[in-house]
C-alpha cells in the first residue's frame, strides 16, 4: 500500500472530502507557499540578519521534513501550562525533559520546543543535535482563580546563550492581559532577532465572551485569522494557530453591548466557505498571504487510536490550505515512545506525500 493509499484509509469517509477539495475562494496562485528554498523566498529581502536566516534554515533543514518547506515540531511546555500531573501522569517518563528531546529526535522532528528549565538542563548535550525552541512565556495554573496572564519565565539572552535556534511565545488575544503580552513579546522578538534567533508566536484566543451558548468562537476562522495577522505584524517568523472549526466570530460578538471589532460580509461570502480547508486557507492568508508560515496545532490527546486519525486529518487540512506543518505535543508524548514516534511519522508522511497538494 502506498503512502497516499494509507492516508486515504486513515481518513476513511472524509477521504474525498479532504483530498479532493479545491479552494475556489482564496486561490493558491495568490499565496506564498512552502518550498525547498523557503528561507530565501520569504526572508531573503527582509531585514532579518544573517544569523536569523541561518537559524530559520536550521529549523527547515532538520529532521524527516528537511528541505521540503515544511516543519514538524514537538512542543512540551504543558507541564507549566496545564500542570505536570495533568500532562505526564499518562506517561510518567516525560517528567524527565531528556525523554522529550529523545522523542523529538527519534520522531524525526524539525525542532523540539520546551521551557527554559527543561532545555537549560540539557543544552550542552543536545542543542547542537536538534534545534531548540525555548518558550519564553507561560500561563501557570496555580493562581486562583485561573486566568490567562502569560508571564515571562526567562530572558532572550538566556535563550541565545543556550544555543536556541528560536524563541517561542504566546499571546492570548482577546484576554484582558493581551496588550501587556503584545508589548512584552514585541520587545522580546526584536531582541531575539538582534541576537540572531528566529521567532514563533502562538496566536491563541482567550476570553469567556467568545463562548456564546453552544458555540465556541475561540476557533472561529475570522477571529483566529485576525490573531495571525497581528502575530505577523508583531514580527513573528512563524505563527501557530488552532485549526478553525467555525466562522462568524465577529458578527456573533457584534450583536452584544459594547460593540466589538470590525469585519466585512465578503469575508463570509467571497473569501471562505464552511469547508475546513477553506477556513484554514483564510488563516494562512491573514499571515501576509503565507509570507509568514503557519503551523497548526494537533490538539489534545484522547490516548486512543483516534489520535492518529485526528493528527493525519489535521496535517492534510494544514498542508492543502498552504500551512507549513503541525505542532504536535500531547498526542505524541502522552503514550509510549514507540507509539509517539509512529504518530510523529504519520504526521510527517502527509507532508512527504507528493500526491497531497495544495487545494
Amino acid at each position: 500500500m502506498s503512502a497516499y493509499q494509507e492516508i486515504e484509509k486513515i481518513l476513511g469517509e472524509e477521504s474525498e472530502y479532504l483530498l479532493g477539495h479545491e479552494c475556489t475562494k482564496i486561490r493558491k496562485a495568490g499565496l506564498h507557499t512552502p518550498r525547498a528554498d523557503w528561507v530565501d523566498c520569504a526572508f531573503g529581502e527582509s531585514d532579518r540578519n544573517n544569523r536569523v536566516l541561518a537559524n530559520i534554515s536550521r529549523l527547515y533543514g532538520h529532521g524527516r521534513l528537511a528541505e521540503t518547506g515544511y516543519l514538524s515540531v514537538l512542543p512540551v511546555d504543558q507541564g507549566v501550562e496545564h500542570s505536570a500531573g495533568a500532562s505526564f501522569a499518562r506517561s510518567p517518563a516525560y517528567f524527565d525533559p531528556e525523554a522529550v528531546i529523545k522523542l523529538a529526535m527519534e520522531g524525526g522532528c524539525s525542532a523540539v520546543c520546551s521551557s527554559f528549565g527543561a532545555l537549560k538542563l540539557l543544552s550542552r548535550k543536545y542543542a547542537h543535535k536538534i534545534p531548540f525552541i525555548v518558550k519564553i512565556n507561560h500561563n501557570e495554573l496555580l493562581t486562583y482563580p485561573n486566568n490567562h496572564a502569560e508571564i515571562m519565565f526567562g530572558t532572550v539572552r538566556e535563550a541565545a546563550d543556550m544555543g536556541c535556534a528560536a524563541v517561542g511565545a504566546t499571546v492570548y488575544f482577546g484576554s484582558q492581559e493581551s496588550r501587556r503580552q503584545l508589548a512584552e513579546v514585541a520587545e522580546a522578538f526584536a531582541e531575539a532577532h538582534a541576537l540572531g534567533m528566529s521567532t514563533i508566536l502562538w496566536c491563541f484566543l482567550r476570553n469567556p465572551a467568545f463562548k456564546i451558548k453552544d458555540r465556541n468562537y475561540h476557533t472561529a476562522a475570522d477571529l483566529t485569522g485576525q490573531a495571525n495577522h497581528l502575530g505577523a505584524s508583531l514580527g513573528a517568523d512563524l505563527v501557530v494557530q488552532k485549526l478553525p472549526t467555525i466562522n462568524g466570530g465577529f458578527p456573533a460578538l457584534q450583536t452584544g453591548d459594547p460593540s466589538y471589532g470590525r469585519t466585512d460580509k465578503r469575508v463570509y461570502s467571497e473569501l471562505t466557505t464552511d469547508h475546513p480547508i477553506d477556513l484554514c486557507r483564510y488563516q494562512v492568508a491573514n499571515a501576509f498571504m503565507g509570507r509568514v508560515g503557519m503551523l497548526s496545532v494537533a490538539g489534545a490527546s484522547s490516548g486512543g487510536a483516534d489520535d492518529f486519525s485526528e493528527a493525519v486529518r489535521s496535517s492534510v487540512i494544514n498542508k492543502r490550505a498552504g500551512g507549513h506543518g503541525l505542532v504536535s505535543g500531547r498526542k505524541a508524548f502522552q503514550r509510549p515512545l514507540e507509539e509517539g514516534v509512529r504518530l510523529l511519522h504519520a504526521i510527517q508522511d502527509v507532508y512527504l506525500c507528493k500526491e497531497i497538494a495544495l487545494a
